[in-house]
């Protein structure tokens, strides 16, 4: 009879008004630093997950910077070379050897005219985003396979074809042509072959031949033994790396800018999610703080009602588990409510990245949760320790 007496004085000594702005400061707090760590987890599947990858951006053609100094000397040294490789944000490096020989193609056909001086390139495999069994050459091969960029075509057909009145040509069609292809070693003298486009590539902004052709071309109409590339071409889960951008600066090098652009916005979305880590958690240590007090002062207005529960013989034991009852079950709700509510967001979100083909999970993530779960045993921490200190206080 005592201990219902004692809830409903608790009730009416608590107040609906302060626990009320209890309630919402603790759930504003939650709600913040739950919301920071799914921004975060969000974050890190857009960044990461196979679900958003690019095989385009993720890889990055790196050279020296041309400017004053560098002009004649864009080789990239051993030393260079090294310092990409043993970055831990980059996973590998493959180096484009150009060809050191003159070299023209003209096309064979009459209603498709067509020359050009030209420059080869080559990559090892693993570095090329086109997949084709014509990929492959030696001195017995029927032609030389090629790969161009798809800006090639694209300045052909919408600028070259309609200025000089030639007609516009599919990506089929092109793979479909011979190509006269003309090697001229160091005294002029002219070996002619036949080549053919077997790919398009959106990876490497130049014309790619087989590593093996390339060796033997170097080798027979070569002037010079220049061995280290003026290229590179390397792997990276994340091209917008602020770290990847700083280094590059720092040793002179360059990259395509639109596949790093993203480094600053980067860096402002650190700024903005660590800004909503020490909000959130600063709220929360307030929020802990006015519930302690909220428990405390309504305990002190029902200090005769406690102390006639003791004089009654009452344990300590007793009196805690029944304060704990009263106290704990609405940090319960709160938590529940937080998470309901960042799961319904995050869902939205879901629906409105798929829209534009970005990809995030569709649910909270489990970082979320423990979270969740740490702050609520943190919150029973709390009521307990209040509850403990002023039951203490009165036997």
């Amino acid at each position: 009879m005592l201990f219902t007496l004692l809830k409903k004085i608790i009730k009416t000594s608590a107040g609906k008004t302060k626990f009320i702005m209890a309630f919402v400061g603790l759930s504003v707090a939650l709600v913040l630093i739950l919301l920071a760590i799914q921004i975060q987890a969000n974050y890190n599947q857009l960044l990461h997950g196979k679900s958003n990858t690019d095989s385009t951006a993720n890889f990055l053609v790196i050279n020296k910077e041309v400017n004053n100094n560098t002009v004649n000397a864009t080789i990239l040294s051993n030393e260079v070379l090294a310092k990409l490789k043993e970055q831990p944000f980059i996973e590998a490096v493959g180096n484009i050897s150009g060809g050191r020989f003159k070299a023209s193609i003209e096309s064979l056909i009459s209603s498709f005219p067509f020359y050009t001086d030209i420059a080869f390139e080559s990559v090892q495999n693993e570095f090329i985003d086109v997949n084709t069994k014509d990929w492959n050459w030696n001195e017995e091969s029927n032609f030389i396979p090629m790969i161009i960029p798809n800006m090639f075509l694209d300045i052909y057909n919408f600028q070259f074809s309609i200025s000089q009145g030639y007609p516009q040509i599919t990506p089929d069609a092109l793979k479909m042509m011979n190509f006269k292809v003309n090697l001229y070693n160091t005294n002029g003298q002219v070996q002619s072959y036949i080549g053919r486009i077997v790919g398009f590539s959106d990876r490497i902004s130049s014309v790619l031949v087989p590593q093996s052709f390339m060796n033997w071309a170097n080798e027979k109409f070569g002037n010079n033994k220049t061995t280290n590339p003026g290229r590179v071409v390397i792997r990276t889960k994340d091209p917008g790396n602020p770290a990847l951008v700083q280094f590059l600066k720092d040793n002179g090098l360059t990259t395509d800018a639109d596949k790093t652009r993203f480094s600053k916005y980067r860096q402002i979305v650190n700024v903005i999610t660590n800004v909503s880590w020490v909000t959130g958690a600063v709220m929360l240590l307030f929020a802990l703080l006015v519930f302690t007090l909220f428990i405390q002062l309504t305990i002190a207005s029902c200090k005769n009602e406690i102390q006639l529960l003791i004089t009654l013989g009452a344990s300590p034991k007793q009196l805690q588990s029944f304060l704990m009852k009263q106290f704990f079950p609405p940090n319960i709700f709160i938590v529940l409510i937080a998470l309901i509510l960042i799961a319904v967001v995050q869902f939205a979100l879901f629906a409105l990245l798929k829209a534009q083909n970005i990809f995030v999970s569709k649910f909270i993530s489990y970082y979320t949760i423990i979270a969740a779960v740490i702050v609520l045993l943190l919150l029973w921490w709390v009521n307990k320790a209040a509850i403990k200190k002023y039951i203490k206080g009165k036997e």
